[in-house]
């Protein structure tokens, strides 16, 4: 699983990746604790609004990111990216209300909607093997399921001998150290732009999900996912801080225990799907070609 980690250019990308993720957990948990701290137990109002914006952004800008990538100097536009992030993060203990967070937070997350596109274009580039490049994604799906794990718990350490506001300044580390790995990382000259209209390009993405029966399923359960980890977002500061008055690492411990369960959920699913449905009336041990008394269907290989 390890083996792109060998690749000097991609090795220099994943890096990065962890930074900045490390950098955004640690910002996920400041931001709650600046809510808390500006509006008390309706907080909640503004990391809602805050979650709405950051969704508006990655509905609207993902997808021209995405299209656009290939046209752009990729290691010019990450860097860049990142220093903006890190700026956004370095000025957000400075504000005082709500209204500087939406504003602080709209180019933060704007800035990341465009970077996650045109960080995963580089990746084929750099690992053509289909073995390799998969091994590559996994990677980054278990940064990112790591984050949700490690960020708090350094959060909640570092909340024991500095104060929330210096956990921005952390993210803001996390992001320059990202632009580094990018910046010394030897990136290859990007394949040639597909000669397909950019509005298709645009739109490539909504049509597989809206014509495919399985992708528009699998839409509606990250919908719901997406539902239950938006109110962990939105509510554990009020529920920990202000319905039972517990501290600031508290939270921090709170959100740490979540990516936990999340954790712990993706190492043990694929084994008990091994010995349990996911679906009702299918049976994971047979073949799809059975028809269930251990004949092959017609017309199976």
């Amino acid at each position: 699983m390890f083996s792109p980690l060998r690749h000097a250019a991609y090795r220099h990308l994943f890096f990065a990746q962890v930074a900045a993720l490390l950098g955004t957990g640690m910002a996920t948990v400041a931001l709650g604790l600046l809510a808390h701290d500006l509006a008390g137990a309706s907080a909640g109002q503004i990391l809602g609004t805050a979650l709405a914006i950051k969704m508006v952004a990655y509905i609207g800008v993902a997808p021209f990111a995405s299209a656009l990538a290939a046209r752009l100097p990729r290691k010019t536009l990450l860097v860049s990216l990142d220093l903006i992030r890190a700026g956004v993060a370095a000025s957000l203990p400075f504000v005082g209300e709500a209204w500087q967070v939406y504003a602080l937070m709209t180019v933060l997350y704007l800035a990341s909607a465009a970077f996650t596109p045109a960080f995963q274009a580089m990746i084929p580039d750099l690992l053509p093997d289909e073995t390799e490049y998969t091994k590559a994604l996994s990677l980054s799906r278990l940064a990112a399921d790591l984050e949700s794990v490690a960020s708090p718990v350094l959060a909640a350490l570092l909340l024991a001998v500095i104060s929330y506001n210096n956990l921005f300044l952390g993210t803001a580390f996390g992001f320059v150290v990202s632009a580094a790995f990018v910046l010394t990382a030897a990136l290859p000259r990007a394949t040639a732009p597909t000669t397909l209209p950019f509005v298709r390009r645009l739109t490539g993405g909504l049509r597989l999900f809206a014509l495919t029966p399985r992708l528009r399923g699998l839409l509606a359960i990250s919908l719901s996912t997406a539902a239950g980890g938006a109110m962990v977002f939105v509510n554990t500061v009020v529920l920990v801080q202000s319905n039972f008055g517990l501290s600031q690492q508290a939270t921090a411990w709170a959100l740490a225990t979540f990516g936990s369960g999340s954790m712990i959920a993706a190492v043990v699913l694929p084994r008990a799907l091994d010995r349990l449905t996911d679906r009702l009336g299918h049976d994971p041990r047979r073949r799809p070609d059975d028809d269930g008394a251990g004949r092959r269907r017609r017309g199976g290989p």
